[in-house]
């Protein structure tokens, strides 16, 4: 019997992170407040970011940029996964599965673009601090970021299309709280080898290549920081590095475990699981531990709070 392509069935099965019924209640709860930590944080810190003069610098719009694109990235998975739950359905339309996959993968190349952006300026700002004005300039940031969106929006338009010309037959359960690319793409009946093909050359450029430039940027950061004398400029130096590097730990582990495996026989659980760390939690935890240890984004979050009580 000819496979059929599934945009004449139609339908995805989402199974969520749990099928126990008496788990839906808890899952709900945890993933709405972890949704609106998630906004609310990377908001306060985007509005605080435009709203003092002070923070208009490469390094804060490069945050504000991360901080967007976070929200975006959390809002195409959570919102559905709270409407399944809460209307006790896992069905996402063909149309809906496609839509979410390219903006999930858009958001999450943009991410990773990002932390290399932000790595590339601590570089410039600890290993050549007095050409600092000079290299960032605002054209090049505004620049960075555009490119970013570009390369970002171009890969997952490529890879949504190469998801289009597949067929699907009646296994249509998904395995997870969201449409996954890999799990989704090889739930197809059709020759999916181009597509890991292009899937695992993606990995290779649109992760290794920025994991390359992290490590450069903080094997030149790391030696300048030696020769500094001062053991208060050590400290300073590499705390604005610290909290960089720890969402970058939590990013990569996380993403590239999932998709490096994906020719590997895995636990649906663990990969769902691993998932629910790089879509969920570190967008949450972003802007505390980027920015609310930071006195110059406290500073501003008190000046747009006393503005608002004036205006109130």
């Amino acid at each position: 019997m000819e496979p059929r392509n599934n945009t004449e069935i139609a339908e995805f099965l989402l199974l969520g992170l749990s099928g126990e019924p008496e788990l839906q209640p808890l899952l709900f709860g945890l993933f709405l407040s972890m949704y609106l930590i998630t906004v609310c944080g990377n908001l306060l810190i985007i509005l605080a970011t435009i709203s003092d003069s002070h923070l208009h610098t490469p390094m804060y719009f490069f945050l504000s940029n991360l901080s967007f694109a976070d929200i975006c990235f959390t809002s195409t998975t959570v919102p559905k996964m709270l409407v399944n739950i809460q209307t006790q359905s896992k069905v996402i339309t063909y149309a809906g599965c496609i839509t979410q996959m390219f903006f999930y993968i858009v958001f999450l190349v943009l991410d990773d673009f990002l932390l290399t952006v932000m790595a590339y300026d601590r570089y410039v700002a600890i290993c050549h601090p007095l050409h600092y004005t000079v290299i960032m300039h605002p054209w090049l940031c505004v620049l960075l970021v555009l490119v970013s969106w570009v390369v970002s929006v171009l890969y997952s338009l490529l890879q949504s299309l190469m998801v289009l010309r597949l067929s699907f037959c009646t296994q249509t359960q998904v395995s997870h709280f969201f449409c996954e690319f890999n799990q989704v793409v090889h739930l197809a009946c059709s020759d999916t080898f181009i597509n890991d093909i292009s899937m695992y050359l993606g990995s290779i450029l649109l992760a290794g290549g920025p994991v390359t430039g992290i490590l450069y940027s903080y094997c030149k950061i790391v030696s300048s920081v030696r020769r500094i004398s001062s053991a208060q400029g050590k400290y300073k130096a590499f705390s604005t590095c610290a909290s960089h590097l720890s969402v970058v730990f939590f990013f990569y582990s996380t993403s590239l475990g999932v998709y490096l495996s994906a020719g590997a026989t895995h636990s649906s659980h663990s990969s769902a699981t691993a998932s629910v760390m790089y879509t969920v939690v570190t967008p949450m935890l972003n802007p505390f531990i980027y920015s609310l240890r930071n006195k110059d984004i406290k500073r501003a979050l008190r000046r747009l709070a006393e503005r608002q009580s004036v205006v109130e």
